[in-house]
């Protein structure tokens, strides 16, 4: 059976990199243990971590000075949990720790939602930041009603929407929030009556704007995912002077900006028509959830031959940074290293020269011929009611395309090793029990997801791939 997924050495082929691409990849894989130290994706880890010295941008709102690398905390570290053993916590310990190093190192905006990190994180958020003087940092938060259940009356769907609000402020410690957003709008399946059933028919919104008032909000906004008609809405209602927007968060990196998945649309468009009206733009996901740095050998061979001191994800925080119309770009740093990687490509900033966005507009080209699933990991679809690892199925898959593990045929040089690689990480990173081949098409997740992925589809087509590779070998 044929399938769009091939080897590498066949893949680079079919995308038009032939035979010279072939041979550089497997040069830079060869070269001497000298060179190998430059070439690895860790290879920026021991240089120095530079203070005071972090780029700033300034709102053109109220003047803020805010650090051009903003903290997303979506992946804070977990723990396991002393009171379940099948579940996990965040780390209060390894928070703290990594909110005092960015604020010693000149980050100031920090950016959580209620519904993120499994509930907890505005909570550890709150406790780091209380720390430190409340002038030191930015808090953003999100009023994350789009889990409110369908058909509950208007006056129920406020209750619910102003709780959250308060209950935000009670977590995070403060006494008002600098930056809230609407969060997550242009999704659900009628994605007008969505928007209209969380912020406009209850009158939210309208509380909203006498909270500005008031001062316990100081910047409001939103984050927009999905159908553009929505995005347009937004910026009518700015033009018009119903609300105006003092910031709105996006997507955007070098992938998306003329490559967006599914039904976004273009980053180039959303940025455009910010710039335009003079709204600051807040970037969500630079590194697409991690899959610009989580790259094919080949693309991260061909960014380390230009600079190979530089990590990966470096060339994708550069990029977003280069545009003046960016108040700052957030990334979700679970780790150390990638907290102090950041910190050193915006401290301060080198902005990508003409050659440098020549050079990865041209390999956002190459990416984008790649047969990825656009999964994020930021686990807006789980829980699955029937506990399918949605995330994990999708992603495993996804490290299997990268490195070349995906077979076509049992004719493929690499059959054997590809099949084996797959099918061994498959039940080591994802439970049997939460293995795609449980989903029963509830469809459930769909409405959830950002990025608009159609859920059982990737899932059916990977079980029955999975299923060609367990029987007999034929594919």
């Amino acid at each position: 059976m044929k399938r769009d997924n091939i080897n590498r050495r066949n893949f680079l082929k079919k995308i038009g990199l032939g035979a010279t691409a072939v041979a550089a990849t497997s040069a830079l894989s060869s070269c001497g243990k000298g060179a190998s130290t430059l070439l690895s994706p860790e290879g920026s880890h021991t240089l120095e971590v530079p203070k005071d010295k972090m780029t700033y941008r300034t709102s053109n709102v109220n003047g803020d000075k805010i650090s051009i690398l903003g903290y997303g905390c979506m992946r804070w570290p977990t723990k396991d949990n002393p009171n379940d053993p099948t579940k996990r916590v965040l780390d209060q310990e390894r928070v703290n720790e990594l909110i005092d190093y960015a604020l010693e190192h000149g980050i100031n905006y920090f950016d959580t939602a209620p519904v993120y990190g499994m509930g907890q994180s505005e909570t550890v958020t709150g406790i780091a930041l209380s720390r430190h003087p409340r002038e030191s940092y930015r808090v953003a938060t999100k009023l994350s009603n789009q889990r409110i259940p369908a058909g509950l009356p208007p006056k129920e769907t406020f209750r619910r929407s102003v709780e959250m609000y308060h209950n935000s402020m009670k977590a995070l410690q403060i006494d008002y929030i600098d930056y809230y957003l609407l969060h997550s709008i242009g999704g659900g399946r009628d994605s007008f009556a969505t928007l209209n059933y969380r912020f406009f028919d209850n009158g939210v919104l309208d509380f909203l704007v006498e909270e500005k008032k008031a001062g316990r909000i100081r910047n409001l906004g939103f984050s927009f995912h999905g159908d553009v008609r929505i995005f347009d809405h937004m910026l009518k209602l700015h033009d018009e002077g119903k609300y105006r927007w003092d910031f709105v968060q996006i997507q955007m990196n070098y992938l998306d900006w003329r490559h967006a998945s599914n039904r976004e649309e273009n980053a180039e468009y959303l940025y455009n028509e910010l710039t335009k009206r003079g709204i600051q733009a807040i970037i969500m996901e630079p590194l697409l959830g991690g899959r610009l740095s989580n790259l094919p050998q080949y693309v991260i061979q061909r960014l380390k031959s230009q600079k190979p001191q530089d990590s990966v994800a470096s060339w994708a925080f550069r990029w977003v940074g280069s545009f003046d119309n960016i108040l700052t770009v957030l990334s979700g740093m679970t780790y150390m290293e990638h907290l102090q990687d950041n910190i050193r490509t915006y401290s301060p900033l080198e902005k990508c020269s003409e050659a440098d966005f020549e050079y990865l507009e041209e390999t956002a080209d190459i990416i984008s011929k790649y047969p990825l699933i656009p999964c994020n990991d930021c686990e807006y679809c789980m829980p699955c009611p029937y506990g399918i690892d949605i995330p994990g199925v999708l992603l495993h898959y996804n490290k299997c395309v990268n490195e070349g593990n995906i077979t076509q045929s049992v004719d493929d040089d690499n059959y054997k090793k590809a099949r084996r690689a797959f099918l061994i990480g498959y039940d080591r990173s994802v439970p049997k029990l939460r293995q795609a081949d449980h989903c029963i098409n509830c469809r459930k997740c769909i409405d959830h997801c950002p990025q608009r992925i159609e859920i059982p589809v990737q899932l059916r087509r990977i079980s029955k791939y999975v299923d060609e590779l367990r029987g007999d070998g034929v594919i």
